[in-house]
């Protein structure tokens, strides 16, 4: 069984953004598109930037210091899907 952490109300993160959380040790990007939620790694694997400052659309968030795409819905990199950065489940 999956333990859930409360990060946030729904109200807290604006359509079409992000915000980071940290959870259990570890930040969280948290993201909100067309009333989804999706959570994946905050740290972008190339240089460490945070995914949650960066832009959205289109169910992408582009790293905000190079522009390198990952899926909010389960953490793939756009060049290459067989990349990913850790998703989880969120409610």
């Amino acid at each position: 069984m999956v333990e859930f952490t409360t990060v946030a109300k729904t109200g807290d993160i604006p359509d079409g953004e992000g915000r980071a959380y940290a959870v259990n040790g570890r930040m969280v990007a948290v993201f909100h598109t067309k009333e989804q939620f999706f959570a994946i790694d905050d740290f972008c694997p190339h240089m460490g930037a945070s995914l949650a400052a960066g832009y959205v659309e289109d169910g992408l968030v582009a790293c905000p210091w190079h522009a390198w795409q990952f899926c909010v819905n389960d953490g793939s990199w756009c060049d290459n899907p067989k990349l990913k950065v850790d998703c989880f489940e969120v409610r």
